[in-house]
């Protein structure tokens, strides 16, 4: 029996909406790294993000968890959702497109995969969820390129910074689930990016040193883009398509933010991408849309 949720009209449209604004997002911090280091574009993001959700706890009146093992479950969060692929993929848009990110980001559902196997019992490869890897990293392949690897260039260094992140981004959904899932989504999400915000800052000032803030109003509206719009109110508004779709319906939102990513970055900054990242994207959607599909008696 199927516990996929059927997708209404309203989850329709918050879904996309979601998509577009996460798809977004990477022309935000595309334009935000023309003039911030890497790190200060990071901590920019955290810092304002977990500002405007502390003020939407403290509205809602959510009580705060006492236990110091839920704060250091924050740290751990915020490490491995945050910090680790928010900076791996920063560095990586500053050599490869953004819509070429965007792409590679969507094996985030893929990884998830794999690392709920591994730590979930509940969780198994059937062979459904094997086809759709298969076909996942296939298209992984096919939009790197094998034979790119052996050289080992810039380019492809960061490709692969960028699948880092992705691992990551499962790893923290694995972590969430086991530490922080009796949480409240706004509580939960604050704390976690407390924590980043709290790993990065003294990194942040080794290496970039203190934060500068003039900046020219392009930068600022690309920081408040991704920081307040794409990440604190994203966060909010996941959960919301997350409790009216279910988790297996909203990894199609990883079909929505690519185009929006690969649209945006070609009108505004003339990016284009070769035939063979299309065609790595069309096997990786498709590997999306195996693994999405309603579970019956696999």
């Amino acid at each position: 029996m199927s516990d996929q949720k059927t997708l209404s009209a309203r989850a329709w449209a918050e879904l996309l909406l979601l998509g577009l604004i996460w798809g977004a997002s990477f022309l935000s911090i595309r334009i935000a790294l023309d003039e911030l280091p890497v790190l200060t574009t990071v901590l920019h993001r955290t810092f304002w993000a977990a500002l405007l959700l502390w003020v939407v706890v403290l509205i809602g009146r959510i009580p705060l968890p006492r236990d110091p093992r839920i704060w250091a479950a924050f740290l751990v969060m915020g490490a491995l959702n945050n910090v680790v692929p928010f900076v791996l993929m920063a560095w990586a848009q500053q050599h490869i497109e953004s819509g070429l990110t965007s792409i590679l980001n969507g094996t985030t559902a893929i990884f998830g995969v794999l690392v709920a196997t591994l730590v979930f019992s509940d969780e198994r490869l059937t062979k459904r969820r094997l086809a759709g890897v298969t076909l996942g990293f296939l298209g992984v392949a096919t939009t790197i390129g094998l034979g790119h690897l052996a050289q080992f260039s810039l380019r492809s260094t960061a490709q692969l910074a960028v699948l880092a992140g992705t691992l990551s981004y499962a790893l923290a959904s694995a972590w969430a689930r086991l530490r922080l899932g009796h949480l409240p989504p706004q509580l939960a999400a604050a704390g976690m990016l407390t924590g980043s915000t709290l790993l990065l800052l003294p990194l942040t000032l080794l290496v970039d040193g203190p934060p500068q803030f003039d900046l020219q109003p392009r930068t600022w509206a690309a920081v408040g883009y991704y920081s307040l719009v794409a990440t604190a109110g994203a966060y909010m508004l996941y959960y919301r398509v997350l409790a009216m779709a279910g988790a297996s319906n909203l990894m199609l939102v990883t079909l929505v933010i690519p185009p929006v990513a690969i649209i945006l970055g070609a009108l505004v900054r003339h990016e284009a991408l070769s035939a063979n990242t299309y065609a790595g994207f069309a096997l990786l959607a498709l590997g999306l849309i195996v693994l999405n599909r309603p579970r019956r008696r696999d």
